[in-house]
């Protein structure tokens, strides 16, 4: 089915930004999203895309996944205005150029929030490998792909995932998830402040995950993670200030355009 997008849409920037972990190009042009028991094969570019799903299916599942209903190229133009006059501002504006395209995903909270437990210290591709063996050690098989696992689906069987201390993190959130103390539900109605809280009472959640949970779980797109690469731009570029918390309501797709700015210009 041929599908057209008016707005800002690469699905190899989406890919590569470091928001989702499987994700793939599967041959070239052609890359493969998996949303719970949803597996979508999509190619094409410059507004015109083919993709091997249904158009109930696109409707219901990928047009809320890839965040259509938001008018990313408006935003740019949010980040060109604030920029204007700032001394960092070629920095900024080249950083939202270079990682146009780029939609923050809405992905299902609890396959977040184990993934990003996984990508403490870890570079992207080990996370990846660490997220795939789970999901083959775990995930239900569908011809040649494995789904993310359920919370009841995991055994206590941790090794030889490339876990190291992570895996006591894991067990911790994998209990509270199990038993309801942290219910992944209902966090879609508490406050940012509210969510990001309850997500650190999860061992080895800090702030850095708990946002990361926040924005890419959640949509809560005015949170900004710092991890290495922005303290990097912060650091760097930006003259020490943390100019995400002055951008505000969408700080955190600004962030997502620094991050594969600064991490693919390294």
């Amino acid at each position: 089915m041929e599908i057209r997008i008016k707005d800002d849409f690469d699905i190899k920037k989406i890919v590569d930004s470091g928001q989702c972990f499987r994700p793939k190009e599967i041959s070239t042009g052609i890359f493969r999203f998996i949303v719970g028991e949803n597996i979508l094969h999509i190619s094409g570019g410059e507004g015109v895309f083919n993709v091997d799903c249904t158009a109930q299916e696109w409707e219901n599942v990928w047009k809320n996944y890839f965040d259509l209903a938001t008018n990313y190229a408006e935003i740019r133009r949010d980040i060109k205005n604030f920029a204007i006059g700032k001394p960092y501002e070629k920095k900024l504006i080249d950083a939202a150029e270079f990682g146009k395209g780029i939609r923050i995903l809405r992905q299902e909270p609890f396959e977040t929030l184990i993934s990003f437990i996984i990508s403490q210290r870890k570079s992207i591709p080990s996370i990846r490998t660490s997220v795939e063996r789970i999901c083959e050690r775990f995930g239900r098989r569908v011809g040649e792909i494995y789904l993310f696992p359920r919370v009841e689906d995991f055994t206590d069987d941790l090794t030889g995932l490339g876990l190291a201390y992570r895996k006591n993190y894991i067990r911790d959130a994998l209990e509270k998830v199990k038993i309801g103390m942290t219910d992944l539900k209902e966090l879609e109605n508490f406050t940012d402040s509210e969510l990001i809280e309850e997500l650190k009472l999860i061992n080895g959640v800090g702030d850095k995950i708990a946002n990361c949970v926040a924005l890419f779980a959640y949509h809560r797109v005015n949170r900004a993670p710092v991890d290495v690469w922005i303290k990097r731009a912060i650091d760097e570029d930006f003259g020490g200030e943390n100019i995400f918390l002055n951008f505000g309501k969408n700080a955190g797709i600004l962030q997502q355009y620094v991050f594969y700015h600064k991490r693919t210009k390294k």
